[in-house]
Parts: structure tokens; C-alpha cells; sequence
């Protein structure tokens, strides 16, 4: 997601404490009366650095729900507030380090002293938030990884066991293989593919690692990150292999589909695949995602759903 990828490198509280104070040197030069300026150089770029990464981090007030819910299973929203925080407050505190400092050496003889103090009290401050710049350091790597889904755009939610029929699904709609974007907790990434129809733009996403068990098998950490759906606005559409070829039989198939049904707040359709190996007459639909067959059919009413949930939603 663009706002995450913005996101600058946090250095570490010793790299920022040394090039403060190096470019202090450098630029106040060999004059007489350096230690005034040393001082304001090292204190503005220490309270600079620290204010500008503060900023660069989005409102998590603005940030869309879908987001939100998956930088608080990757990184935790409350911890990295926290962070974000202290950082902010080690930027004001150092600020008023330098005046203060200032001030005292404007009636002081000894200004080397004073300087050498607020120096030492400055990078007091800023290793004292040392664990707080290496957090979000480590944060910026995940939050970058966030996937590349819109959570504006009406969004096809593909869901079942592996080997049903999801990625072929996918290409079959969008016509060019998906964008393999990564998704906190899972190692495959899940696929995003679009398609227009009637001059709306949709997204189909797979979600190998997602929607393919069931929820007790989960840790906490996984239900938040997959939690993160409810907030798309989107129609399920659970493919079964009623061939059994996937490698899963046709009632842990079911089963899965009621444990998605139990907590997923969202329409589900379910289509078996593989209609030209066997066919399931107690599907919702039934298509052959190999030869093509049925798939105008599932796709139509899966807009249908789409079209019916956004003139139902009051925010639409």
C-alpha cells in the first residue's frame, strides 16, 4: 500500500547521534564562537530527524479498516502509537534541551561546558528511545509487505481447499495470471487479479493461507490478520472439488465451507468445480474452471451479489 510504502528507514539512536553532531562540527567550522551554533545545528537536527519519521506515519484513525486490522496483526496499532510517541516526545524534549542551553551560554563565559552538557543530555534522550527507533524500524519492513488489495473496490473473495480450482478460477476471470502480493502469516502471498464489467472496476482475490482451514486451527495472531476481510467490500465465493481430487474429501470440504459461514460477515456463494469430471447438484452453482464451462454464470451472479450488498449498505 502506497502509505506504507513511504515509510522512511528509522536509523538507529547512535547513527542519528553521531551525524548530528558531526555536521554540527562540520558546519560551525573552526570560529571562535562555535559552541552556540554547534549546539543549535545538533539539537535542530536530532528534534528534525525524530518529527519528521513521526509524520511520515499515517493517522491509524484514517487508514482504512481492512488496513488497520492487518498492521494490528503484523506490528500491533496500540504498540506502535506507543512507539510513535515516545519518538514524538524525544524530539520536543531535545528541542527544549537546546533553548534552554542556549539561553544559559548567551550569559556564560564557559559555553564549551554548557555545550558539552546539553550534548550529553541530548543523546541521553535519544538512546533512551533506541528500542522505540529499532520497533519501527522492524515495523516498516512488514508494513511495507502489506498487500496490494483496494479496499474500495468491489472484491471477490476466493476461499476453499487447495488444489479446487482457486487460481485457475482466477486467471479464467481476470485473464492474466494474478499479481502475487504478500499477506501477513502466509508464505504463497495471495493472489489479486481485476476485471471491468458495465464500467465497474472489480478485484478477485485468492487467498491461499486464508480461507483454506478452519478457524480453530489458528493462532490469535492469524484470526486478526484474517479478521482483516469482514471489512472488504466483497461476496465469498467458495469453490468444492466434489472429485475429490484435491486431495480432500468432499465433507471436510463442507465443513470448512459452515466454519467460514459461522464467522465470515459476508455473502457466500458456493460453486462446485470440476463439473466436467462430477457433478453436485447441492451447490449453489456448479463450473469446470479447466474448459470454461459455467464460469460467465458464477461470475454474473457473484456481481449480482456485489450490485444487491452495495444498494443494501448504507455507507454505499
Amino acid at each position: 500500500m502506497i502509505m506504507f510504502e513511504r515509510l522512511p528507514t528509522a536509523p538507529t539512536s547512535q547513527e542519528l547521534i553521531d551525524r548530528a553532531f558531526r555536521r554540527a562540527k562540520k558546519k560551525a567550522g573552526k570560529k571562535k564562537k562555535r559552541d552556540e551554533p554547534m549546539l543549535q545545528i545538533a539539537g535542530n537536527i536530532l528534534s528534525d530527524n525524530l518529527a519528521n519519521l513521526v509524520g511520515k506515519y499515517p493517522s491509524f484513525e484514517a487508514v482504512p479498516s481492512f488496513y488497520r486490522d492487518l498492521v494490528d496483526a503484523e506490528v500491533g496499532v496500540d504498540d506502535m502509537r506507543i512507539h510513535l510517541s515516545r519518538v514524538g516526545w524525544a524530539s520536543k524534549q531535545i528541542k527544549i534541551v537546546a533553548r534552554e542551553h542556549l539561553t544559559k551560554m548567551r550569559k556564560s563565559q564557559d559555553k564549551a561546558v554548557l555545550r558539552r552538557a546539553a550534548f550529553g543530555r541530548m543523546a541521553s534522550i535519544t538512546r533512551a528511545i533506541g528500542p522505540d527507533l529499532v520497533f519501527l524500524n522492524d515495523s516498516r519492513k512488514k508494513l511495507r509487505k502489506m498487500p496490494t488489495v483496494d479496499p474500495d473496490l468491489p472484491t471477490i473473495i476466493v476461499a476453499g481447499y487447495p488444489n479446487v480450482g482457486k487460481s485457475s478460477f482466477l486467471i479464467r476471470v481476470t485473464g492474466a495470471r494474478p499479481e502475487i502480493a504478500e499477506y501477513p502469516f502466509t508464505t504463497q502471498g495471495i493472489g489479486v487479479g481485476h476485471f471491468s464489467c458495465r464500467n465497474q472496476r472489480y478485484q478477485v482475490v485468492d487467498t491461499p493461507g486464508l480461507l483454506d482451514r478452519p478457524l480453530s486451527r489458528r493462532n490469535d495472531i492469524e484470526l486478526k490478520a484474517v479478521a482483516a476481510l469482514h471489512h472488504l467490500p466483497g461476496v465469498v465465493l467458495y469453490i468444492l472439488d466434489p472429485s475429490e481430487y484435491c486431495g480432500f474429501p468432499l465433507d471436510e470440504q463442507l465443513a470448512l465451507l459452515e466454519d467460514i459461514r459461522s464467522w465470515l460477515d459476508l455473502p457466500i456463494l458456493a460453486v462446485a468445480n470440476k463439473k466436467d469430471l462430477v457433478g453436485y447438484p447441492d451447490a449453489d452453482l456448479s463450473m469446470a474452471t479447466q474448459t470454461g464451462e459455467g464460469i460467465i454464470e458464477v461470475l454474473g451472479r457473484l456481481i449480482e451479489i456485489l450490485e444487491h450488498t452495495e444498494r443494501d449498505d448504507p455507507d454505499a
